[in-house]
């Protein structure tokens, strides 16, 4: 005889995986949306997400939200937060775990899901009235990315493999959302041994042409092993 299946007696709520991956397009930081087909907020802008099936991790949850509602994948993205107001979804009782990923807008091409109208980069300081508590969601997100590029070197993933030191403040002060010192920034960030100079220059430009450089991930690493805290800003 079969044993009988334990069944709560309580209620429990669902759970939800909503993604916020910010990408920069070489002059804005911006945030990956789709327009939702289906009530409830049909036709609103959202974060891509989905239920959770009761036999994936949530870490699968995310790679497919992304796969399946944009068509993007291999995306690193990390568990930053979790969302459980009780009126924050109006189908139900919800719990969403909300992971966040950074970009360059470039490298993907968007494709919609059969169950959103459609998927695009929109910039932070134009969002729409979005879904849910989705606009938190992103604030959020918003102010872990300022946190970590302090201390880690998160910025030159959306960046190309060389930049000039400009190119990579505009990169900073699009995520902080201020403008930064030139003359500090550049003693800052060379300070920290992080970028080897090259020897190519920038062609075909209207100012004084700068010198490109590219991120040592080997001297981070090592840094790393070191226990060397960086400060980057």
């Amino acid at each position: 005889m079969s044993e009988p299946i334990f069944q709560y007696r309580h209620p429990h709520p669902a759970v939800t995986v909503d993604c916020i991956i910010f990408g920069f397009d070489g002059l804005q930081i911006k945030v990956l949306l789709v327009q939702r087909k289906s009530e409830p907020f049909a036709q609103h802008w959202a974060l891509p997400g989905a239920f959770v099936q009761t036999d994936e991790s949530l870490d699968a949850c995310a790679t497919r939200v992304l796969q399946k509602e944009c068509s993007i994948s291999g995306v690193y993205v990390e568990q930053l937060y979790t969302f459980g107001l009780p009126e924050r979804d109006p189908r139900e009782r919800v719990i969403s775990v909300a992971y966040m990923g950074f970009v360059k807008t470039t490298d993907f091409q968007l494709i919609a899901g059969n169950n959103e109208l459609q998927a695009d980069w929109q910039a932070l300081d134009q969002l729409p009235v979005l879904a849910f508590d989705h606009h938190a969601m992103i604030q959020k997100a918003l102010e872990r990315l300022r946190g970590k590029i302090r201390y880690q070197p998160i910025g030159f993933e959306l960046l190309d493999v060389k930049f000039t030191i400009p190119q990579l403040q505009q990169l900073y002060e699009a995520i902080l959302g201020k403008n930064l010192d030139r003359r500090n920034f550049r003693k800052k960030i060379l300070s920290t041994g992080l970028l080897k100079q090259l020897d190519e220059k920038q062609q075909n430009v209207a100012h004084k042409a700068a010198y490109f450089f590219a991120f040592d991930q080997q001297q981070y690493q090592q840094l790393m092993q070191e226990g060397i805290y960086l400060e980057l800003l």
